[in-house]
């Protein structure tokens, strides 16, 4: 039965029409409900807008009706009366029992339930025919906005036992329509091309196979119009307005073609450029901040970057409330604009308290101690934003949030309300891997980055392959003063078979025992010192190669040497772990000392960036140089302290470290120089949910390591170079690195090998 005649026939029954013995007035002495199934009859009383005792007319049966119409649970309702009883007959509607949605892929089936749910079509509530087409109508709309406009969407209800029905939902996404065509009219400054080029829609060339840029989306062609019109406001098209958008599709649903009609209007020019306003700081301090020109093109992209400059400067200076509001003074007669920004600094803000939550195991002091931002100086956007920064360096949280809520009370005080999320500190661990290199890898260690919560970093451990055993103990205090600077200390012993890296054939034990400074000498600069005694023994193989002969009858099978070490280190990196912008450098120099039986230097510079090209995009350019020699009593560089190139951290694609001179037996030597460069694209992979464990890239190599001790020149032809996939896991046992490489400039004897993986590597 149609819903208005229902309600129709409801009236009449009100009315008595039908039922005639309520056309007269009574009072009700008692109420009964029948038909009820899964609701009580004290919900229905509680609707009711009658009770005992009241009286019942046929002027406001309609009242009851509706009332109970109006809870959504029947279908049918009537009214009788039996002497001075009001009785009321319902039908209820029917419960739903369950959905199931099938054939959705675009559409996630959670996400649709939960929708579902939030229009009340779940499980347990009572069916409405009327909202299940209203979800129909709005599966239609989302459908139509991914470009599937031949989307077909069943809905099947069956009635099922107790008052129940059954929902299936059978969705047939069909295809995604193609963009064939996007015409522009009215541009005359800008080609078609140039426009189309800002575009995230379009025509793929003939070349981009799996490209999917012709998918038409109504979200991704708003997001298009408006970079349409930033792309005219910026090269200063004030008056721009697209004047109309029209979206057609083929009678087959297949292909849809896209019409933009704009105005582009005249380019305005800056005649102008004031600040207004209680400004607080000098102009000096301003304008620099302001990177506009009088004479030169109007840009909004601009003139918001220099309000957002402005905010920030305030903002350091204490002003945490500053507002700095462009405004434009239009000349469209001569087509010119003077911008004025106006600023309305606020009073000045102090930190009153700077209070701490979250560290169970973490003692204040190792968080204030990285704070920037004082209690009782002047509110600093920069410092917090820094405060922050240093605290996720320290790798102790999960999570860190700050919050800066003003007193109660106050108009130029504020909290600081700092909050961690502590992670994992220590670590207990022994595991077994294995490398292409150094074969199957045992390890055990115990660590402690943050011992007993004071900030401490203590570790020991051993780990064995087939070319090394290393046992080592490390501890440092990252505050040893105040002031920042660091101490540690270190002991270690190591053998090592370079038969087993590729290497010629002989072996060293080094046992070590050392000291370390480090001395901060900005927020992102750091100078570290060590010194350290090493006792080194030479042992060579019946197989050795005429060079390492040579060596040892010249200077012998142990050394005690005093390694000093300074280093540079630049880092400005968002992150440790997979960093998006910023940078790392570090600049060493290797002494070992007048005193020590072998008399050598190195030096070398690390130089890794990254550029955030898109919010899923990065680009990484690394650099490395090294140069070692010796002096004194010695003549050269020992030749199990040269550069080594080839494999995951060099030039990928050929066997790790095989690449520069060889020896008499035709295995690598190494060289006493080192150039290597790098650039990656890299992106995650597998969705967000990975993002932070796992990256992928696109590479390409080129290096290798010269022997200019011996005059060899640096040469082109000395160089090689590769391009491949490389893949960045960081696991539960640890950091891996792979890589997929083809060489691309290679020499007759080099050693290729394109898959290629490390455990521990850098990111």
């Amino acid at each position: 039965m149609p819903f208005f005649l229902r309600i129709f026939i409801t009236l009449l029954l009100s009315a008595g029409v039908l039922f005639p013995q309520l056309a007269a007035a009574f009072v009700v002495q008692d109420i009964r409900v029948e038909g009820l199934q899964r609701i009580s009859a004290g919900t229905v009383f509680n609707y009711l807008p009658v009770k005992t005792g009241d009286e019942v007319n046929k002027g406001n049966t309609a009242k009851i009706i509706r009332a109970l119409h109006k809870t959504g649970f029947f279908q049918e309702i009537r009214l009788e009366r039996e002497g001075d009883v009001l009785i009321v007959f319902v039908h209820e509607r029917p419960a739903i029992a369950e959905i199931n949605i099938t054939g959705n892929k675009d559409l996630d089936t959670d996400r649709l339930m939960a929708g579902l749910k939030d229009v009340g079509l779940a499980e347990g509530r009572v069916f409405k025919r009327a909202l299940l087409e209203q979800v129909e109508q709005e599966l239609n709309r989302q459908y139509f906005a991914r470009g599937k406009y031949g989307v077909k969407i069943e809905s099947k209800v069956t009635p099922l036992e107790r008052n129940r029905v059954g929902i299936d939902i059978e969705i047939s996404e069909g295809l995604t329509a193609r963009i064939k065509n996007i015409n522009i009219i009215g541009n005359s400054a800008y080609e078609d091309d140039a426009l189309l080029d800002e575009f995230e829609l379009g025509v793929p060339a003939w070349y981009a196979i799996f490209s999917s840029r012709d998918k038409y989306s109504k979200q991704a062609l708003a997001g298009d119009l408006e970079t349409l019109r930033s792309f005219y406001l910026d090269r200063g098209y004030i008056d721009f307005k697209i004047e109309s958008t029209q979206v057609s599709i083929t009678p087959d649903k297949k292909d849809i073609y896209i019409t933009i009609a704009l105005d582009e209007g005249d380019v305005f020019t800056l005649s102008d450029i004031k600040l207004a306003g209680d400004l607080e700081l000098p102009e000096e301090e301003l304008f620099p901040l302001i990177h506009l020109r009088r004479g030169g093109v109007f840009s909004r992209k601009r003139v918001t970057a220099s309000a957002e400059r402005l905010n920030k400067k305030y903002s350091d200076a204490g002003y945490a409330f500053a507002n700095v509001n462009s405004i434009p003074d239009i000349d469209r007669e001569n087509r010119k604009v003077a911008i004025t920004y106006f600023v309305d600094p606020g009073k000045r803000v102090y930190v009153r308290y700077i209070n701490i939550s979250g560290n169970s195991t973490t003692r204040d002091e190792v968080l204030r101690r990285e704070m920037r931002q004082m209690e009782s100086a002047w509110f600093s956007g920069e410092k917090t934003r820094l405060s922050r920064e240093r605290l996720q360096r320290l790798g102790f949280f999960n999570d860190v949030n700050m919050e800066t809520p003003a007193v109660p009370g106050t108009t130029d005080l504020v909290d600081v309300n700092l909050s961690v999320t502590e992670a994992a500190s220590g670590s207990l661990s022994a595991g077994v891997g294995y490398s292409e290199t150094q074969g199957v890898l045992f390890n055990a260690s115990i660590s402690q980055n943050n011992f007993l919560g004071t900030g401490n970093r203590v570790s020991a451990g051993f780990d064995t392959s087939d070319a090394t055993k290393k046992i080592s103990i490390l501890y440092t205090d990252p505050y040893y003063t105040i002031d920042g600077i660091s101490q540690g200390y270190e002991l270690s012993y190591r053998e090592t078979d370079f038969s087993e890296l590729n290497i010629s054939s002989y072996s060293t034990d080094v046992g070590r025992l050392g000291v370390n400074f480090g001395v901060p000498v900005s927020e992102y600069d750091r100078l570290r010192f060590s010194l350290a005694y090493e006792n080194t023994k030479f042992f060579i193989a019946d197989s050795a190669s005429d060079e390492i002969k040579e060596f040892e009858e010249k200077y012998g099978k142990k050394f005690s040497d005093f390694e000093l070490v300074g280093s540079w280190i630049r880092d400005s990196r968002d992150r440790a772990i997979f960093p998006n912008k910023g940078g790392r450098q570090v600049f060493t120099t290797e002494l070992n000392t007048p005193g020590s039986d072998l008399q050598y230097y190195r030096i070398s510079y690390r130089n890794a960036q990254y550029f955030p090209l898109t919010n899923n995009l990065t680009l990484k350019l690394n650099g490395e140089l090294g140069y070692g020699d010796g002096y004194g009593n010695n003549e050269e560089l020992p030749f199990y302290r040269n550069f080594y190139a080839g494999g995951i951290g060099s030039v990928r694609g050929f066997e790790e470290n095989t690449l520069g001179p060889k020896d008499s037996e035709d295995d690598a030597l190494g060289a006493n120089a080192r150039i290597v460069g790098q650039i990656e694209l890299l992106f995650p992979i597998f969705g967000d949910d990975f993002k932070d464990t796992v990256r992928a890239g696109l590479f390409a190599d080129v290096g290798n390591v010269f022997d200019l001790a011996n005059d060899e020149e640096i040469k082109w032809d000395g160089f090689r170079a590769s391009t491949g996939l490389m893949l960045s896991w960081f696991s539960p046992v640890g950091a891996l690195s792979f890589s997929l490489g083809y060489p691309l400039k290679e020499e007759e004897g080099d050693k290729t090998k394109s898959l290629q993986f490390r455990i521990g590597s850098g990111f």
